[in-house]
């Protein structure tokens, strides 16, 4: 139900998405959705919050308590984050669509996530120091933000990807080739590329 609701609120919007839509989508009675969530701003929560565990999951060692060292593991969270956003592109929409006014969803996500995210990052890139080619001047909000829309914009406006290019943002080869060119923008050349 979580997938098909985080689904329905990337393409519809919060008030486009319905329940019924929802349950349609996941293929389950519309009963249960008030039964387990309750109402459909509980559903929303718990959509976004089910997301953020995933990004979390994906991000493993460069947020564990042994991280590896600072060029290794800004190379690894962009790595980790273009994955994420190239699997779960519903995910990248939402966010755009939430982002962009101002509401009790928007500072809420914002709240609880992307402060974290962004103090996250900032330590990131001050921990990378000279292994960065972030400029040491660059404002950390201008940085995360050219970040996060280098990391995300290609699986947003994924149907216009494949309009010019024939291919789809979220075959793994695209993915892969994205972090690459990110991880040299931001890092310098890839030392390993990987593929999952």
């Amino acid at each position: 139900m979580l997938d098909a609701a985080l689904e329905a609120f990337a393409e519809l919007g919060f008030d486009g998405a319905s329940t019924r839509a929802i349950a349609g989508r996941a293929g389950v009675n519309q009963g249960l959705i008030p039964y387990y969530f309750g109402t459909k701003e509980k559903l929303w929560r718990e959509a976004v919050d089910r997301a953020f565990a995933d990004m979390a999951a994906e991000l493993g060692d460069v947020l564990g308590d042994d991280p590896p060292p600072p060029r290794e593991r800004l190379e690894q969270a962009i790595r980790g984050i273009v994955r994420f956003s190239g699997r779960r592109p519903a995910f990248t929409q939402l966010m755009s669509d939430e982002g962009k006014r101002e509401g009790p969803r928007m500072r809420w996500i914002v709240d609880r996530y992307v402060k974290p995210m962004f103090a996250a990052m900032e330590g990131l890139i001050e921990g990378a120091g000279s292994a960065s080619r972030f400029p040491s001047d660059l404002d950390p909000l201008h940085a995360f933000y050219i970040f996060v829309g280098a990391a995300t914009q290609l699986f947003h406006q994924s149907a216009e990807f494949h309009r010019l290019s024939g291919r789809r943002a979220t075959e793994t080869e695209i993915i892969e080739t994205h972090a690459d060119a990110l991880i040299a923008l931001f890092v310098g050349p890839p030392k390993r590329k990987t593929k999952s």
